[in-house]
């Protein structure tokens, strides 16, 4: 197998077990989320909002790397759910500034242990699971630029 053959090998692609492994850990999450009635980008934008409540549209999309033809019919079942209510700014009308109900705000409390939860069904360890952190992170900023 020459080089560029070797290149286009599924196991030498950094994307696929990036893909494979997201994939695998998002499904960790759904026995947690279901019983809350949420979804796991419905899940990240609470997260967010728990963090920075009152961010436009736009921050909450640069934020968690989501275009507004995403977000926006997400945010809108989360409005019509009662976790979230959007209203235009005063200063100005073309930014929506989302903001977290007291129902939102409540759900807090009963995700607090996920992401222990979640963790510990990784199996992987802490000090690898900080530098793989810090790794994609890395990653994620390269990608962006």
């Amino acid at each position: 197998m020459t080089t560029e053959e070797k290149s286009i090998c599924l196991e030498n692609q950094l994307c696929f077990p990036l893909y494979a492994v997201s994939r695998k850990v998002i499904a960790l999450y759904q026995p947690y989320l279901k019983p809350l009635d949420i979804t796991y980008t419905q899940y990240i934008v609470l997260m967010a909002l728990w963090e920075h409540d009152g961010i436009t549209v736009s921050e909450l999309g640069k934020k968690l790397f989501l275009d507004n033809g995403t977000l926006t019919p997400l945010l809108k079942k989360m409005e019509n759910a009662g976790y979230i209510f959007r209203k235009r700014s005063h200063r100005d009308e073309r930014m929506v500034i989302i903001s977290l109900t007291k129902k939102g705000q409540a759900l807090k409390e009963k995700c607090i242990d996920i992401p222990k939860c979640v963790f510990e069904k990784t199996g992987i360890d802490p000090e690898k699971a900080q530098l793989l952190r810090s790794l994609l992170y890395d990653l994620l900023e390269k990608a962006v630029d």
